[in-house]
Order: C-alpha cells, then sequence, then structure tokens
C-alpha cells in the first residue's frame, strides 16, 4: 500500500487537506464540509497514473454510492476531483465521529472502475444551541449547597472541537454551573446552589446560561434559567433503565408503539407526579417519533424508512412537579424490509452501432442498484429472448451489454432490449428498463435485378428515343447504399459502341433507343447493363437485355432479272415452235425483309399479246399458254409487276422484251423496240459488235473443241430452255436464293463459259421441270443456218452442243449491243 498526503492552504476561511492513498485501485481524499463548487479535492490523472487527454475519451465520471446527489466531479481538461455540490457532514452523518463518502470513478472503453472514498472533516458551521429558549426551575429554599439542579445540554450539530465546549453562567452570588457526563456518555449541565436560598428575601430570579463551542470563530448559544424558590422537593424522577433499546421495522404504520419509558418519584402529592418530554432531539428524528408525556409511550408519527436511518438515538427526561428530573436513553434500531425494487441505469449505450460489429462487442453498461441491505439486496439481470445480446457482469454491480451474435439490419434494424433485475428478498421485487438500439447499415448487399435477363421488342424504323424496356434493381441497404444507378457496360454493336444505340436512365432504368434500328442490317443484339449502389465501396451486379428488332415492310422488291426499266435493255429469244406450257423467261427478284413481308408474287400487267404469256405466281416463269401462231406479233413486250406480302405491299415493275424468232437474219429488226433515242448510233455499234464477236467466236469455238476433246469420256451437255442471265444482276448477298423464299428449289443455275472478256460472262439456266422445252424446239436451227456467220462443226452431238452455245452467245452479244 502507497499512501500520499497533499496539503492545500488557502486563505479566509477555507482551510482543507487532501490524503490520497490508493489500494488495489481504491483511493481516499480528506476534505472539509462546506467547500464551494468548484474547490478542488485531488487529481485522479495524477493520482491513477492516468492520461489526462484520456478521460474525456473513455468517459470519465464520478457516481456517489446509494445517491443520486453528484457531490464530486471531474474536470476532464485537467483530471482534477472538483466539488459539484454543498457537502454538509452533518446531513450526511449526523454526530457520527468519522464520516466517509463513498464513490465510484467509471472509466469506459475499456470498462474500469475505482472506489473513491472521500473523508469529510467538520468545520464550525453550526452554533450550540438549546432544545428551549426558557428553562423552569422550582428550588426549595431548604436546599442546601452544593445542591444539583439538571440543566438539558445544548446541542451542536458539529462534532470533535467544534461541538460545544464550555458553558458561561451569568454571575450571580447563588448559583454555579457545572458540567457533566452520563453513564451513556452524553453530556449535561448542573446548576449548583453555592449559597443558600431565601424564598422570603427573593423568591426568583433568571440567569442566563450561554453555552460555547470551541471552534473557531466560536459560536454560541444561550438559554433564560427562570428560578422559583419554593419549599423543599428533595427526590427526583429515576427511570427504571438508563438506556432503552427498541427494534422496529421499516414501514411502520402511523401511531405504531415503539417503546414505553417508565421513572418514579419517592416524593408525594406534586413533587411526585413525573411527566416525560424530549429532552435533546434531531430535526430528522422529531418529525418520525412522538412521546405521551404522561404515559411515557414512543410511537410512530412518520414515514420509518431504513434506507434513510437504519439507527436512530432519543433522550427522554422524566420531571416530577416542581422541576427535578432525570434523563434516559433510548436506542431505537431499524430494520430493513424488502421494501425497494432494484433500479437499473443506462450509464452507457453505443446507438447506433454497425450491422458488421463480431460477436462480443461491448454496446452498452448498464448499473444495477438496491437501496435495501443484505439479501434484500442481492440483485440478478437477465435479457429478454430472441434477441442478438446478453449481459456479462463485469464490476460490482456493474454489467456490460454485449453482442452475442451477426446483426443484420435487413432482417432486424432497431431493437427494444429488456432488462430485468430482480432481487432476492422475500418477496422478491424486480424492475425493467428497455433500451432501444439502433443497428447502421453497411453496405453489404449488391444491387439484384427481379429477372435473370430482360428481352426488348422494337420494330425497326422506330423513333430515336423510345422506350424499349425497362431494368429493375433492388438493394436492401440504406439510403445511399441501397441507392442504384443503372448504366450501360461498354460494348460494341456491329463494330460501334453500345452507346451509339441505346441509352439507360441512371435513376429509372429505363432503356431508350438512341438510333433507329434497321432490320436488314441486324435482327437481335444483346447489351450488359450494370446497377450500382452509392456505397462505400460501391457493389453491383449485371444483367443481359437481349434486343429483338422485328421486321417491317420498308423494302420493295429488287428485280434481279431483268434489269429494271431504265438501266438496261433485255432482250429473249422465242422459237416459232414452241408449245403451249414452254418456259420462255423468268423474272428473278428478291426482297431485303423477311417473312410475309418478302413473299414475293408476279404479275403481268401489261402485254402486247394479253392471251400469248403467263406467268408463274410465285415463281417468276414466264410460259406460253398455247402454241406460237404465224400471226403472232415477233415483237413482244412484257411488263411485269413484283409484289411482296406485306401491309401496305410494295410492288417493283420491269419490262420483258420477247422476239418470236427462228434466223438471226430476223434480229436487226429488234431495233425499233425500245429506245428510239439511240437508234441513229445502233447501225455502227452493230457492225462494230459483229466484226467483234465474229473473233471472240472463232477463239471460243478453238478453245471449246480443245476441251471437248480433253474431256471426251464425260456425257453431253444439254441447255433447256436457252435463258441468259447475266451474273452483273445477282448480287453476291443474293447468291442464296433458296434461302429467300423468292426462287424454287427446282432451279439451279450454273455458268459454263465466257466471252474471255471481264466484262461480258453469262450465265444459262438449265431447268429440270418437265415443261421445259428441249433445246431443239427452242431454237430450230441446222448447223448450215450458222455456216457463214460461224463456221462449220462437227457432226457429233458435241456439234449440237456447240451450234447451240453459238447460237445463245450471238443472242447475248446481240442484247449487250442493243444496251449501247
Amino acid at each position: 500500500m502507497v499512501t500520499r498526503k497533499r496539503v492545500v492552504q488557502s486563505y479566509g476561511f477555507v482551510f482543507f487537506f487532501v490524503v490520497v492513498q490508493s489500494a488495489h485501485g481504491d483511493l481516499s481524499y480528506s476534505v472539509q464540509e462546506e467547500l464551494k463548487r468548484g474547490s478542488v479535492i485531488g487529481n485522479i490523472a495524477k493520482d491513477l497514473g492516468l492520461e489526462v487527454g484520456r478521460l474525456s475519451a473513455r468517459k470519465a465520471r464520478v457516481d456517489m454510492e446509494g445517491n443520486d446527489g453528484q457531490y464530486c466531479g471531474i474536470n476532464l481538461r485537467n483530471g482534477d476531483l472538483i466539488v459539484a455540490e454543498r457537502i454538509d457532514r452533518e446531513e450526511h452523518c449526523g454526530e457520527k465521529p468519522s464520516c466517509v463518502l463513498k464513490f465510484d470513478l467509471l472509466l469506459e472503453n475499456p470498462l474500469e472502475l475505482h472506489r473513491l472514498s472521500l473523508q469529510v472533516q467538520d468545520i464550525n458551521d453550526n452554533a450550540p444551541f438549546f432544545p428551549k429558549d426558557f428553562i423552569k426551575l422550582e428550588i426549595t429554599e431548604s436546599a442546601v449547597k452544593g445542591a444539583r439542579y439538571r440543566i438539558n445540554a445544548a446541542h451542536d450539530a458539529d462534532i470533535n472541537k467544534n461541538s460545544v465546549e464550555s458553558y458561561i453562567l451569568q454571575q450571580n452570588p447563588h448559583f454555579v454551573f457545572s458540567s457533566q457526563t452520563t453513564s451513556a456518555g452524553s453530556k449535561y449541565g448542573e446548576l449548583v446552589i453555592d449559597k443558600e436560598l431565601d424564598r422570603e428575601e427573593q423568591q426568583e430570579m433568571k440567569l442566563l446560561l450561554t453555552a460555547v463551542d470551541g471552534g473557531s470563530p466560536q459560536r454560541s448559544g444561550t438559554v433564560v434559567i427562570h428560578i422559583i424558590v419554593l419549599d423543599a422537593n428533595d427526590n427526583a424522577p429515576v427511570f427504571t433503565e438508563a438506556v432503552y433499546k427498541a427494534t422496529l421495522p421499516e414501514n411502520s404504520a402511523i401511531n405504531t408503539l415503539v417503546i414505553t419509558v417508565s421513572a418514579s418519584d419517592a416524593d408525594e402529592g406534586v413533587n411526585g407526579e413525573v411527566t416525560y418530554e424530549f429532552s435533546r432531539l434531531s430535526d430528522k428524528s422529531r418529525k418520525m417519533f412522538s412521546l405521551n408525556e404522561k404515559t411515557g409511550e414512543i410511537i410512530v408519527t412518520g414515514n420509518i424508512d431504513y434506507e434513510e436511518g437504519s439507527k436512530y438515538e432519543v433522550i427522554v427526561q422524566a420531571k416530577d412537579g416542581y422541576g427535578l428530573s432525570s434523563e434516559a436513553k433510548v436506542i431505537i434500531d431499524i430494520t430493513d424490509v424488502n421494501d425497494n425494487a432494484p433500479m437499473v441505469y443506462l450509464k452507457s449505450l453505443t446507438s447506433p452501432i454497425p450491422e458488421n460489429v463480431s460477436p462480443g462487442t461491448e454496446v452498452g453498461i448498464i448499473n444495477v442498484q438496491d437501496r435495501d441491505s443484505e439479501t434484500n439486496r442481492q440483485v440478478r439481470c437477465s435479457i429478454q429472448q430472441h434477441v442478438p445480446f446478453k449481459l456479462v457482469p463485469s464490476i460490482k454491480n456493474y454489467y456490460s451489454l454485449v453482442t452475442t451474435g451477426q446483426l443484420d439490419r435487413e432482417l432486424e434494424s432497431d431493437y427494444n432490449i429488456t432488462i430485468t433485475a430482480t432481487d432476492e428478498g422475500s418477496p422478491p421485487l424486480s424492475s425493467s428498463k428497455t433500451v432501444q438500439l439502433s443497428v447502421a447499415d453497411i453496405n453489404d448487399n449488391p444491387p439484384v435485378f427481379e429477372e435473370q435477363s430482360y428481352s426488348a421488342y422494337v420494330t425497326e424504323n422506330n423513333k430515336p428515343g423510345s422506350t424499349l424496356c425497362s431494368v429493375t434493381a433492388r438493394d436492401p441497404d440504406w439510403r445511399q447504399n441501397g441507392t442504384v444507378v443503372y448504366s450501360l457496360l461498354p460494348g460494341e454493336v456491329n463494330g460501334a459502341p453500345v452507346s451509339s444505340y441505346l441509352s439507360v436512365n441512371g435513376d429509372t432504368g429505363v432503356i431508350q433507343a438512341v438510333r433507329s434500328f434497321d432490320y436488314e442490317k441486324f435482327r437481335s443484339f444483346k447489351v450488359h447493363v450494370m446497377a450500382r449502389d452509392n456505397g462505400s465501396p460501391p457493389l453491383s451486379s449485371n444483367v443481359t437485355v437481349s434486343v429483338f428488332v422485328s421486321d417491317v415492310n420498308d423494302n420493295s422488291p429488287q428485280i434481279l432479272y431483268p434489269a429494271p426499266e431504265g438501266n438496261s435493255f433485255m432482250t429473249e429469244l422465242v422459237p416459232k415452235a414452241a408449245h403451249g406450257g414452254s418456259l420462255v423467261s423468268k423474272v428473278i427478284a428478291v426482297d431485303a425483309d423477311s417473312g410475309q413481308n418478302a413473299w414475293l408474287s408476279y404479275h403481268i400487267v401489261k402485254s402486247t399479246d394479253p392471251g400469248l404469256f403467263t406467268i408463274g405466281l410465285h415463281s417468276g416463269e414466264i410460259r406460253t399458254q398455247r402454241d406460237i401462231f404465224e400471226s403472232d406479233s415477233m415483237k413482244q413486250n412484257l411488263i411485269v409487276s413484283v409484289k411482296d406480302n406485306g401491309q401496305p405491299s410494295l410492288s417493283a415493275t420491269c419490262s420483258m422484251y420477247l422476239l418470236i424468232s427462228d434466223n438471226l437474219a430476223e434480229v436487226p429488226e429488234l431495233k425499233d423496240i425500245s429506245y428510239d433515242e439511240k437508234n441513229s448510233k445502233l447501225t455502227s455499234y452493230l457492225i462494230i459488235a459483229l466484226v467483234s464477236v465474229s473473233t471472240f467466236f472463232l477463239t471460243f469455238i478453238i478453245i471449246i473443241l480443245g476441251v471437248r476433246f480433253c474431256r471426251r469420256r464425260k456425257p453431253r451437255l444439254l441447255f433447256d430452255g436457252a435463258v441468259a442471265i447475266p451474273s452483273a444482276y445477282l448480287p453476291p448477298n443474293y447468291a442464296d436464293v433458296d434461302g429467300t423464299g423468292t426462287l424454287r428449289s427446282t432451279y439451279n443455275y450454273d455458268a459454263y463459259l465466257t466471252t474471255g472478256s471481264r466484262t461480258s460472262d453469262f450465265k444459262f439456266v438449265s431447268s429440270y421441270n418437265d415443261n421445259t422445252l428441249p433445246a431443239d424446239q427452242t431454237l430450230r436451227k441446222s448447223p448450215s443456218d450458222f455456216a457463214d456467220a460461224f463456221g462449220d462443226c462437227d457432226d457429233s452431238p458435241e456439234v449440237g452442243t456447240c451450234s447451240h452455245i453459238s447460237f445463245d452467245m450471238c443472242s447475248y452479244l446481240f442484247r449487250q449491243v442493243y444496251k449501247l
């Protein structure tokens, strides 16, 4: 044990010293009562070795044990223990020679408790006073010198030297004053006759008695003694006991008999009649007890509370009719009754607490107090079930409120924790306190989309800014942790940034089109939308949005063959011997749309001879309806309309020029069919073309003969229905015509040869349709018919083929010349 002493002296009326004693964390201080508020008692930080700067952070405070008064405080800036309220030693300790007040010094984080003992030193702040302002004594004249008459002693609430030290009796010839002490330890005074009285000389006298204490400065109190000289009364009352003891349970009812005191007087008559009164009684006792002056019964007149006082001492005086008296002490012990329920005090609470705190975290400090004593003061604390908290006993009557499991604000954001304290009295008493605790949100939940994926449907040619769909994500977190912001993840659609196609509203998740979509360019694409919260760090999740573009009939049919009117001039030769149902040509068209918008139908809207030719509604094949007569016009002009099946329907037209002829001699007459503005140059072009064709043809014959010779073992090629379709009219993206649904799968188109020119390649159409005209019925020409123009050919089957090829090539070159 280490003892420290500190002496602090101030001028004027304040003089006190401090003794610091530490043992296992306990401190003891000594201080005078009645110090001014703010007076320094000692330095807690220095005496305990604490850092001054940590006192505020650890919420240092002083609580008085068993009392709600806050008599001491801590200056958190320098660690001084100061007086917070006026301390009255007499109020707390009464006449006890030692007055010690108990305090608890509480520190948090971590929880630390120190016991403080404050020794309150008495000062002379109370003046002596007599129970009565006037004392009446009746003394017989027969009283001898040295006769003594008891005078109730003056009472001074102070103790030791500050209490009554001496008495001063007014100067007189008959009496002196003497101080006495009873066997019980109480003091009283006696008026002693120093000179016999003579009633005939003086019947009464008044003397002033002054009680003086030993304090500095001294204080005094006075009483007037009225002496009446009577005849002799030589016996004073005598109590049956010098000290009476009684036991009284607290909360006793009013008028409950405590004890009866009794005294007897040997005198007779008036001199033997005894009356009782309290000779010395504190203000507190005066409110609780009363004395019957005739019977000596002491009864309860106030509320008896063990916690306010466990023991009372009163002095009872017995007096006869002429003023002789004696005293007896009455000690009343109060027994405790379990009449105080435990009180639960919330000393500290951390609220709100983060939801990610680990189990076992301290969130509050609870203090439990019971004003009863012994077993009535033993308290058990409990907490209701089904909450993730528990009470852990700490120091003395303090408990720590700690977590027992993981918290989740999304499941439970607020807790009302009921703490119940029950004592061990009979019957037990209990009280409860509800602690409200909030859970602070932590960004521990990413946004979650309501659907795993989204699909948006939009028709092509939509307006920019139109809404496609809306995505929604939920985040169960709170405030900014639960605020969701939507954005598009970077990506490309057809080589362009996805932001150039779509945009998303960051607040609502509404997806809008930035541009107009074209079904013919792309039919669907996927984008990724991210939902991100505003937590720190932010959490996010992604979802796939599939955008499907539906077709609109916004593309007219495109005629691949023959070329649209105004771009070229195409002519087909029809043999005069063609029978009804013979295939003479085919209109080939495609539509960039899809589905029913690309279903095409072919119609002849105008023809030279309406009854001669017909066209397949869905195939586009032009066939003869009947046999060709000699009377039929050689020049046949057909205008064909191609319509799709969209709503509304779109269409395109082309002109087909047919020549009914069996020999090339009639071909020059074609110049009158169309394009009159070019007739002036047609002759010269034709001559040049014929010369070029002859040259190319001879070269071609040589090449064919060589090829035929090398491939002699292969079967003969048959070309049925010679329909020339230049490859220039077949774009690469329409090569797979079967997939578009515009051409029948029964027709196959193959390229067999070219003229050698890079720009004049052509294709022959070979049909496997049974109604197709054979080659000899389509162009009935013998080898002699072409001998003048192209030379002789072999009479083998290959020669027939060669003649057929030569005639078709000439026909094609002729049409090419016509285009010029």
